[in-house]
Parts: structure tokens; sequence; C-alpha cells
């Protein structure tokens, strides 16, 4: 936090401490994905672990709403 950053006057900085990760509405969407799609999996080449992940983000592309519902926390909202 610096008060040398100039910021429209629209919006807001809000501080948020490191150790509050489900504050940060992308460490959310990206324990979804763990939760969802590549857990619980033996991966026996590096492209057997990229192809999954790749096959878990088109998954989640193709479900732009739930990028919106599942990185908004519920502890977040007050922001």
């Amino acid at each position: 936090m610096t008060g040398k950053l100039k910021k429209p006057a629209n919006i807001s900085i809000v501080a948020l401490s490191a150790k509050c990760l489900e504050l940060n509405p992308i460490e959310n969407v990206w324990q979804f994905m763990r939760d969802n799609w590549p857990s619980n999996r033996i991966f026996t080449f590096h492209d057997n672990i990229v192809g999954h992940c790749c096959e878990a983000w088109n998954k989640l592309v193709d479900q732009s709403w739930r990028i919106m519902t599942t990185g908004r926390h519920q502890r977040a909202r007050r922001f």
C-alpha cells in the first residue's frame, strides 16, 4: 500500500491478508478444479498431467457461470 498510487475515484483498494486465501477469488476457482476434475488420479507422464489439466480448464471455460459463482466466496461478499 503506497500513497503514490493514482487510482480512479470509482476503484476501492482492499488489503487482503496473505493468510486469507479464501478471500482471493481465483484460489476458490483453483480449489474447485482440484476437487472436481484432475484429482485422485495417478499420472504416469508429463503429457498425461498436461492433458488432464487442459481438459479441466476447458470444462471450466465452458461453464463461465461456475467461475463467477465459485470465485465469489461467501466470506468475500462483504467487500
